[in-house]
């Protein structure tokens, strides 16, 4: 994915599926400088926070 997608999906009022290595995840935040995104497991109760490169991150499972 790149940096111009993640912003979209980020303003994007519809549910958009994200994941990162498989996982389903919800965009945070982002950090356009250094091409981070912050994400966390959307399935389950931890809201652990993760910083990802926004290249890791894809629409498809």
């Amino acid at each position: 994915m790149d940096m111009n997608r993640v912003k979209q999906i980020v303003s994007s009022p519809a549910d958009i599926p994200v994941y990162y290595n498989g996982v389903s995840v919800w965009i945070d935040g982002y950090d356009e400088e250094k091409q981070m995104a912050t994400v966390h497991l959307r399935d389950g109760h931890l809201r652990e926070q993760r910083d990802v490169p926004v290249t890791e991150l894809s629409e498809e499972r």
